[in-house]
């Protein structure tokens, strides 16, 4: 089987919704316009490397949503968030601090890592290239805040950096992050990941990966205020017994059917 960072992820933060997604084939409805967007930013990124215009590539990506019944942030518009695109990307242009040798190559890289027994781990690298002349692995992120710079180091804790570290060998990671405000800007923020974190990385894959394996799904309950993650799960209608409400939030994959195998083997 392939597992990815974003298997692990959904797992350590719930085996049950683990399970609605990955092995019952539940997933959520592409509604989020932050998320679309994201997606359509990236390409336009993509574009740039290329020597393509990159701003012409946003508004391609970006329109094929514009008819789609999106969920919009507050003060958020379609136009809107076109107009930021194109504004960070002049900047990103104009700052001039990333360098991608051989793009088709070093964007959006495809890695592969054998696990444990027949399983492998998979990862998509959004790019390997330079910072401010310093090879790195690279991360994309689009936002409307800042991301924290604060305390010194926090951003070798990120536990997605820390797994493509481990991934790729590459020490070096860095998050480029496009916030979307009122006045546009661009965070470049870089840090060293340790032999010692993508070991611990290595082994919590490994104990992940037997404990799903072992069909082991017991619910982690979120609700306790303020912080209440359950509130904005999009699985959190199977939970409830809500069947009209996981179905308003996600779609069922073709073919997956016929479970019953994972109930007998949690008894």
């Amino acid at each position: 089987m392939i597992y990815s960072y974003t298997q692990i992820s959904q797992y350590l933060t719930c085996p049950r919704r683990y399970r609605y997604r990955y092995l019952e084939g539940w997933k959520e409805k592409d509604t989020r316009a932050a998320m679309l967007f994201g997606r359509a930013f990236e390409r336009a990124l993509s574009a740039y490397f290329l020597r393509e215009d990159p701003a012409a590539a946003l508004f391609r990506e970006w329109s094929a949503c514009q008819n789609e019944e999106l969920h919009f942030a507050k003060n958020d518009t379609w136009d809107r968030m076109l107009q930021q695109g194109i504004m960070l990307l002049d900047r990103f242009c104009q700052d001039d601090r990333v360098h991608i040798r051989q793009p088709r190559r070093n964007l959006q890289v495809k890695v592969l890592k054998p696990i444990s027994g027949t399983n492998d781990f998979v990862a998509y690298i959004d790019a390997i290239g330079l910072l401010d002349g310093t090879r790195c692995l690279l991360e994309w992120k689009t936002t409307s805040s800042r991301y924290p710079d604060e305390p010194d180091g926090l951003l070798a804790l990120d536990p997605q950096l820390v797994c493509y570290s481990w991934m790729t060998g590459i020490a070096d990671v860095a998050q480029v992050v496009f916030v979307r405000k009122r006045l546009v800007e661009v965070q470049y923020l870089r840090t060293t990941i340790t032999d010692e974190q993508r070991q611990e990385f290595g082994q919590l894959v490994e104990d992940t990966v037997r404990r799903i394996e072992s069909a082991q799904f017991l619910p982690h309950s979120g609700i306790r205020f303020p912080q209440n993650p359950c509130s904005s799960c999009p699985y959190v209608g199977f939970c409830l017994g809500r069947q009209d409400m996981a179905e308003a939030a996600l779609v069922r994959r073709p073919g997956a059917e016929d479970l019953d195998w994972l109930d007998e083997l949690n008894y």
